[in-house]
């Protein structure tokens, strides 16, 4: 059991790595914020279509109900992707990715809500920590600037991803994370269609080889992996684990676009780098 949940945790510690990306990449490429979401659900659509193929897996949709989840779950997930991308655009990587993180505190609140359980006071000391990680983390406050509109759209971002993650919990256990990611991003792309016929959309061969990595490495094999880890760990748990994501994404965009960390960003990093290591060992006792 012991070597089970360390793969488990492997694997949710790749899925953060991996969605991580998407922060240089939503930074970088230049496109229209909701024409990037476009190609990124309908290329990750057909990565995964293949794949779900290949590895034989059914793809059918038991009940009207499920559809309706996941459908719902799609269309939260596109508010989550385009405001959490306008949120990088305002500001930087790191603002971006850490005002996101919000949701692991949001989605301790809300989970008691969906799944009926009570509320556990350690998701609540734990997410106040991650919180002040991203207070450490912020620059001074000037409601006029781009700084604090990134914020706020990170954080609206974060409720929309809190949710998303609720709704699709319970579907984990009847389906494959890949299925649902290939009906998440399928129905993602079909609502967004006409933003292709009014936003300019010619950079596209310019910017294809990056779209194409943040399809398949952050959407079709990061975010699977994501969904399949709920299958083993809980909502809470995860986002919590997951809040290692801005740790990487910091990290990445120092590297590949120059964002200088500063010593705030140490010092916040580290509180939430702490949360991650916590809950590991904590979920690690209830496997």
């Amino acid at each position: 059991m012991p070597n089970k949940h360390t793969n488990h945790l492997f694997l949710l510690t790749l899925a953060a790595l991996l969605i991580s990306t998407s922060g240089a990449l939503g930074r970088f490429i230049d496109m229209p914020t909701p024409v990037i979401i476009w190609w990124r659900s309908a290329l990750g659509a057909i990565f995964l279509f293949i794949f779900c193929k290949y590895k034989k897996f059914n793809i059918k949709i038991q009940s009207k109900q499920d559809l309706k989840n996941v459908f719902v779950s799609a269309l939260f997930l596109g508010i989550h992707w385009i405001t959490y991308f306008y949120a990088l655009k305002l500001s930087n990587v790191a603002l971006g990715m850490l005002s996101l993180f919000t949701f692991p505190v949001i989605t301790a609140i809300l989970e008691p809500l969906f799944t009926k359980s009570k509320l556990n006071p350690i998701h609540i000391v734990l997410g106040i920590m991650v919180l002040l990680g991203i207070y450490i983390l912020a620059p001074d406050f000037n409601f006029e600037s781009s700084y604090v509109k990134g914020i706020l759209c990170g954080v609206f971002s974060a409720v929309f991803y809190a949710l998303r993650n609720l709704i699709l919990k319970k579907q984990t256990s009847k389906y494959n994370g890949t299925m649902l990611m290939m009906y998440q991003t399928f129905f993602l792309s079909v609502l967004l269609i006409p933003v292709m016929f009014i936003q300019d959309t010619s950079n596209i061969t310019t910017q294809f080889p990056y779209v194409i990595l943040l399809a398949l490495g952050t959407t079709a094999i990061g975010h699977s992996l994501f969904i399949g880890s709920l299958k083993y760990f809980s909502v809470s748990t995860a986002s919590i684990i997951g809040s290692v994501q801005p740790i990487f994404g910091i990290i990445i965009a120092y590297i590949f676009l120059n964002e200088i960390p500063t010593l705030n960003t140490f010092i916040g990093g580290s509180l939430i780098i702490a949360t991650v290591v916590i809950e590991s060992i904590r979920s690690r006792k209830k496997v």
